[in-house]
């Protein structure tokens, strides 16, 4: 027996064990749940082309789950943090909005290759921060891998993807912004806003509707809603799982986050993308030419090292200096 506060061998060995199965569990159901995001936006903007009002009914169905299965985990403290928390929702409804736009006009394989470049736009603006980001050789190394990857794929791009390519420039630029946006307002050593995740996930959605239906009646969007008759079975089903997977990627994002870290989270991603690329090159595209997939094979990759060479750079830093023995 184990005497005062220790605790046994076979107590600590079991809570490792519960933690390392939770986070198995996170990163499995974010995994499935980011690539059936970006699958099932895919199919379900080619049956409903009516891209804001298919993200309004995404977000409304994210805030209807929420209210109705996880409002006991919902806090605000004040409407000065809601205030303040609202300079995030036109990036984050803008992000989600041009990411469908991007997907409607090219495929997934372009938006996965642009958003991979994001880290190099996010270095830029962090430069200009009070303590500004330390770079080392391999973060350098990595940012030409993408770079050369990125120029590989669009080398062999088809012309009729341009369009796409704005949206997809415009998606991964609101990515970083709404990526430093919500850091600021979220670390601890910041000033952090008095909201649960899920108080913040409620949020973005609720308030995002507002801007996602603006632009739908500015743009006469309703002239594109298809009829209830050209819908079938597949169409609500793509429609649906679009829906349900939504609310799916914002629990299982917080829940990752929560147990690992953010460097972690940015290789996860960046990992997950080689498997959207495999869907897409096998069952879905048939315009993707192999020099595009080695493009955005490499692009990926890429990304994968800069974060693991971000994470030896923030390592480094976090080792405590020795002090060296005083000489007599």
């Amino acid at each position: 027996r184990w005497c005062g506060g220790m605790a046994s061998p076979s107590r600590a060995g079991s809570r490792g064990d519960k933690e390392a199965s939770e986070i198995l569990l996170s990163v499995s159901s974010w995994c499935i749940c980011s690539v059936g995001m970006m699958v099932f936006n895919k199919l379900s903007v080619v049956h409903f082309p009516a891209v804001c009002f298919l993200v309004a009914l995404q977000m409304a169905f994210c805030c209807v789950a929420l209210l109705c299965f996880a409002w006991r985990w919902i806090h605000i403290g004040s409407l000065r943090d809601v205030l303040r928390w609202s300079m995030v929702t036109p990036f984050f409804s803008g992000m989600l909005l041009t990411s469908m736009l991007a997907l409607k006009n090219a495929p997934m394989s372009l938006v996965v290759v642009l958003r991979c470049l994001s880290p190099v736009a996010g270095l830029v603006v962090e430069s200009f921060y009070p303590r500004p980001i330390q770079v080392n050789a391999g973060m350098l190394g990595s940012i030409f891998l993408m770079l050369a990857g990125s120029t590989l794929y669009a080398s062999r791009m088809p012309h009729q993807h341009i369009v796409g390519v704005g949206w997809a420039l415009l998606n991964a630029a609101l990515a970083v912004g709404d990526r430093l946006l919500q850091r600021l307002m979220l670390a601890q050593e910041q000033q952090p806003v008095d909201i649960s995740k899920t108080g913040v996930t409620l949020l973005n959605n609720l308030l995002g509707l507002v801007p996602v239906l603006l632009c739908a009646f500015s743009t006469q969007e309703w002239h594109a809603l298809p009829e209830l008759s050209e819908l079938n079975g597949l169409s609500y089903g793509w429609i649906l799982a679009s829906c349900i997977v939504g609310v799916g990627i914002s629990y299982t994002g917080i829940w990752c986050q929560s147990l690992i870290s953010a460097t972690s989270f940015l290789i996860l991603i960046n990992v997950n993308k080689f498997a959207i690329i495999g869907i897409e090159a096998v069952f879905m595209s048939k315009e993707l030419t192999w020099a595009q997939v080695m493009g955005a094979l490499i692009t990926i990759f890429g990304g994968v090292t800069y974060g693991k060479a971000q994470e030896s750079l923030s390592e480094k830093e976090a080792e405590p200096l020795v002090a060296k023995p005083a000489t007599p």
